[in-house]
């Protein structure tokens, strides 16, 4: 069996801020983001919501993909949601 490696943006209730993270187990780490369970930014910011993510089947190229967003413009990160995900849906009930 193939693991998978997402890397993911989630944002708060007015899509204000975001953060990019990468995991390889979406479900459960959104559900963490959720519920607040871990301590850090996205517990401080209210980040609950999933708006978009990526499949890979190899943890080096979901980091480097990370890396890549996370050196971008904000701009950037709202293009790259706005391509899948024009109304911000949260994405984590579809996983």
């Amino acid at each position: 069996m193939n693991k998978q490696y997402y890397l993911y943006i989630m944002t708060n209730k007015y899509n204000t801020v975001l953060y990019t993270g990468v995991t390889n187990d979406l479900q459960r780490r959104v559900y963490e983001h959720k519920e607040k369970i871990i301590e850090g930014f996205t517990k401080k910011y209210n980040i609950t919501k999933l708006v978009y993510y990526e499949v890979f089947e190899d943890a080096y190229t979901s980091i480097s993909r990370e890396k890549q967003i996370k050196a971008g413009s904000r701009q950037k990160k709202i293009d790259l949601v706005n391509s899948i995900n024009q109304e911000w849906r949260d994405l984590y009930d579809a996983l």
